[in-house]
């Protein structure tokens, strides 16, 4: 998600058209650029979840509508079983 445009216009259209009531919506790396955060709070989208693998921008604090969750366990995880020489295949079964 860089400026949120496709999504909030995916979103209205669920909404307008589809008769969405809820709407949420998730993604892997939040960059969210220019208008992104205006965007998304003018959005529909009740919820937007988003990893931490970009760094939240300062004043994404005042969007409501977002949650990052962390890939820190996973990578944790990954890493441990790297050292250890066991495979990974099974952290993503």
């Amino acid at each position: 998600v860089d400026t949120a445009g496709s999504l909030c216009h995916a979103a209205d259209a669920l909404a307008k058209i589809g008769g969405a009531k809820d709407i949420y919506a998730c993604a892997s790396h939040g960059v969210l650029s220019g208008p992104a955060l205006d965007r998304i709070n003018a959005s529909p989208i009740d919820e937007l979840v988003l990893l931490d693998t970009v760094p939240a921008r300062p004043d994404s604090a005042s969007c409501p509508k977002i949650k990052y969750l962390s890939v820190a366990p996973i990578f944790a995880e990954a890493i441990e079983r790297i050292y250890e020489e066991v495979s990974i295949s099974s952290l993503f079964d």
